[in-house]
């Protein structure tokens, strides 16, 4: 863009904020949130001091996946709204200074896709299923799957069909769910649709896409057995390195980046493309993020890091020397849609310390460089919900295996706003539809009203450290420095003289500097800093830069 305007690269050190739009704020009274619900809490999102949002799916689906098995992306589902209310989003986000990222499937459809249904009404070999990856069973008769793959959310990865004439035929593979058959991007028509996917939404005015299944898309083109084909569904993540990170999906990458910078170059504006990239090690993630690749990463190792000291001090080093090191920032998460929320997962058996734990968590990863994001209902220190009742359960992860393992509804639950029942705000008063995931009792004790007011809760320290974070040069992007400290406790510089410093021992420690810190994660007394707790300080003498190691 040599001459053009300065690239306005908002992403590097943004925190967003992630809406699952059908539990944030129902605005119709069927139970299920909306767009019209989310709009509605945009003043609440500005308020706390988001500089976007990431909205999950809210495309026309028969929401076997909750809306990432897609029938058309170049739609709305009746039950979020429609394109008018979308649009009116768009304009309320940006008139309130905030960008708003879009949630993209391009590694499987809906079984109700058009694609599919002509595919299935076509021949073996017909053009309507190259478009997926249709196959030939082995055995005598083709009664077995042409391979051992099993799926991610339990299951055999592959179903078989009924042929038009009515005789048993050929099989698709499904690296999820049967209802989210596989694309098959060796199709160029697959990818030619996904580029004029992104210049719809882009012409919308969105800011920028969230990319389900990154490391997706392309399989080994032979499709040959796994030796070890129950990995995927024994971790619930992407590990058979013959259904995913194939060689081949960087080239996605690279033209869905020429795509976004085509759109760049009119304003100086930047699109992002921000990836949800499992894979095994910070440096396989950095080939993700390349310059001329997607924009950030998901980093998950420090959602999935136990609570020590030294593993963190391990997995943010090695973010730092990997990731950054490509000219992306880390994109750092401790909750998402999919995950155990951290109120629950530091809590361990007892959860004597989940919340003092999450919230000392919160603070580390709002002072480290690069971006970050937030998932709804983590500002209102909520705890998973882990005793819904059977009937009540929804993952398609319960109904493949009957299992509770890796359910994700837990922590899906409609948000707590007001009120001290059910459904506490979420839906309009008057209402006689109950919210979707039914909400418990003592969500009446995280109510966002309840968490405005109580200056000490989840939301204030949010809010709070959001506020230094826009304000202090010394946040957001830019160097970390290591300081030496006792074995249970992380110390580091950020920029000139802020100090983040983090007790993961039960045991107070003495604080590193004298007089009351910048912010803390629960009240420290003078010269002391409390067991699972977090606090900043201004350095304002300089004593400290001089120890530090990069």
């Amino acid at each position: 863009m040599d001459g053009g305007p300065p690239l306005d690269q908002w992403w590097r050190d943004a925190v967003l904020y992630q809406v699952y739009i059908r539990s944030f704020l129902d605005s119709t009274g069927d139970g299920v949130g909306d767009l019209a619900g989310v709009r509605a809490g945009l003043p609440y999102l500005s308020k706390l001091g988001v500089d976007g949002i990431w909205l999950s799916p809210f495309y026309p689906s028969p929401q076997h996946d909750h809306g990432y098995d897609v029938t058309d992306y170049c739609a709305v589902d009746g039950v979020y709204g429609d394109l008018d209310e979308f649009d009116r989003l768009v304009t309320d986000t940006h008139r309130l200074g905030m960008r708003l990222v879009i949630d993209i499937v391009p590694n499987h459809c809906s079984s109700e896709h058009m694609w599919f249904r002509a595919a299935l009404a076509s021949s073996p070999g017909s053009p309507a299923r190259s478009m997926f990856h249709f196959a030939d069973g082995r055995g005598t008769d083709g009664e077995l799957p042409p391979n051992n793959w099993r799926a991610m959310f339990g299951g055999p990865a592959w179903s078989r069909i009924t042929e038009a004439d009515g005789s048993p035929g050929q099989w698709y593979l499904h690296l999820f769910t049967p209802e989210q058959p596989d694309l098959n991007w060796r199709d160029p028509r697959v990818g030619h649709y996904f580029e004029q996917v992104l210049r719809f939404w882009l012409d919308r005015g969105v800011d920028g896409f969230r990319i389900d299944v990154a490391t997706g898309l392309f399989r080994h083109p032979e499709l040959p057995d796994s030796p070890d084909p129950e990995a995927d569904e024994r971790t619930r993540d992407s590990v058979n390195p013959l259904a995913w990170n194939q060689p081949e999906v960087h080239g996605v990458w690279r033209e869905w980046r020429a795509v976004c910078e085509e759109y760049t170059a009119r304003d100086g504006r930047e699109r992002l493309l921000v990836g949800e990239v499992s894979v095994r090690t910070a440096a396989d993630q950095a080939r993700y993020v390349r310059p001329d690749e997607l924009h950030q990463a998901f980093f998950f190792d420090l959602l999935s890091a136990p609570w020590n000291a030294d593993t963190f001090r391990r997995t943010i080093g090695e973010a730092l020397r990997d990731i950054a090191g490509t000219g992306s920032t880390v994109t750092w998460v401790l909750n998402n849609h999919d995950q155990v929320r951290s109120v629950t997962r530091y809590g361990g058996e007892t959860g004597v310390f989940g919340a003092t734990r999450a919230r000392a968590a919160a603070l580390l990863m709002l002072a480290l460089p690069g971006a970050a994001y937030i998932y709804q209902g983590e500002e209102l220190g909520l705890p998973e919900v882990v005793d819904l009742p059977d009937e009540a359960l929804t993952d398609p992860i319960f109904r493949r295996t009957g299992s509770r393992r890796y359910v994700r509804d837990g922590c899906r639950v409609p948000l707590p706003w007001s009120g001290h029942a059910s459904p506490f705000g979420f839906t309009e008063e008057g209402s006689t539809a109950q919210p979707w995931l039914p909400q418990p009792a003592w969500f009446a004790e995280h109510t966002t009203d309840r968490a405005l007011l109580d200056t000490n809760s989840f939301w204030h320290l949010y809010r709070d450290a959001l506020s230094l974070r826009a304000r202090l040069p010394q946040l957001g992007e830019g160097d970390l420095r290591w300081l030496d400290s006792p074995p249970e406790v992380l110390a580091f510089l950020r920029g000139d003289g802020l100090l983040c410093t983090v007790n993961f021992g039960e045991e107070a420690v003495p604080a590193p500097l004298r007089g009351t810190p910048l912010l803390s994660s629960a009240p420290c007394p003078p010269g002391v800093l409390p067991g699972n707790t977090a606090a900043w300080w201004i350095d304002a003498t300089g004593v400290l830069g001089s120890v530090g190691e990069p």
